[in-house]
């Protein structure tokens, strides 16, 4: 006796369980009945949001963080243009700058605040 060299035709039980277990309805009742957690939608539908708990100064670093890659964006993209598109661009750049100093004037304390 020879073996075929050919797999052989699936049989429709395995198509059809095959074709379950890619089906999005399946995923979603395993994910309901076997992991209630994972699959809870977002309560407020926000797209970012703040962790609780987090320090003033914790925010106002990362904020800081924020500001100075939002003005190498800004600086990039000024490099790139010409005439009044430049001049905007720079125009951003300075603006985060200032923003950026008064954030990181207020993570310095009071005390660095009344001797600058």
């Amino acid at each position: 006796m020879t073996t075929s060299p050919h797999s052989l035709p699936e049989t429709p039980e395995h198509v059809e369980l095959h074709d379950m277990c890619n089906s999005g309805a399946a995923q979603r009742a395993l994910d309901y009945y076997l992991k209630e957690d994972m699959s809870s939608p977002a309560s407020d539908g926000t797209l970012f949001a703040i962790k609780p708990g987090i320090s003033q100064e914790e925010a106002l670093v990362h904020a800081s963080d924020l500001l100075r890659s939002a003005a190498a964006t800004a600086y990039e993209s000024a490099c790139s243009h010409q005439g009044n598109q430049r001049d905007l661009a720079f125009s951003v750049v300075y603006l985060i700058d200032m923003a950026k100093a008064m954030v990181e004037r207020s993570l310095q304390g009071p005390g660095a605040q009344a001797n600058a």
